[in-house]
């Protein structure tokens, strides 16, 4: 708000709308209600804290027109039990949801765990077998403890030491993806 006169008229705005939906408010009304809105007690604390003819505030930084939100990769599989037995029993996902166009359609569904997503498509468009996927995380010795506990026949990840960005637990899952979950080193 930039002047005494700006805010006369938001109370007059307010008045004619009210007035339009049967609700008579007098003007005296509205100018207590913008000041409330404004954080002020009454109308004169609002009318004395912005002065006439006040200097207007300078311009608000604008909203960047673009803003990108967290990316969610997409790993394609070739069979739903195998899919389900690793992502959900092996590595200990949760399946969000399913999707498919119809009956004996390719299954597209999202898995999640620790605020972590990945969605897996069987579409043929859909993305490249043998991608990789790298995580950080915490916990990624408790992490693999759990992983070697649950004795599934078609991994037995290792931790590299050495591995770029920290200590890494390179998961491949049986459509030749790989999921790096990766701890920074102290």
């Amino acid at each position: 708000m930039r002047s005494f006169r700006d805010a006369k008229l938001m109370a007059r705005s307010l008045r004619d709308t009210m007035a339009a939906r049967q609700v008579p408010l007098s003007h005296a009304e509205t100018l207590e209600i913008v000041a409330r809105q404004f954080g002020y007690d009454d109308w004169n604390v609002l009318a004395a804290k912005i002065g006439e003819g006040a200097p207007a505030a300078p311009p608000e930084k604008p909203a960047e027109a673009v803003r990108l939100q967290m990316g969610i990769p997409i790993l394609r599989i070739f069979d739903e039990a195998k899919a389900k037995e690793f992502y959900l029993g092996f590595l200990g996902f949760a399946m969000d949801w399913d999707h498919r166009f119809g009956p004996n359609m390719p299954l597209y569904m999202q898995v999640s765990r620790s605020g972590l997503q990945l969605h897996l498509s069987e579409h043929h468009g859909d993305a490249s077998p043998g991608s990789t996927v790298f995580v950080w995380m915490e916990g990624v010795d408790a992490y693999r403890a759990e992983l070697i506990g649950k004795r599934y026949t078609y991994s037995k990840p290792g931790i590299q030491e050495e591995g770029p960005g920290g200590r890494t637990l390179e998961v491949p899952d049986p459509f030749g993806n790989r999921v790096r979950f990766c701890e920074k080193r102290d």
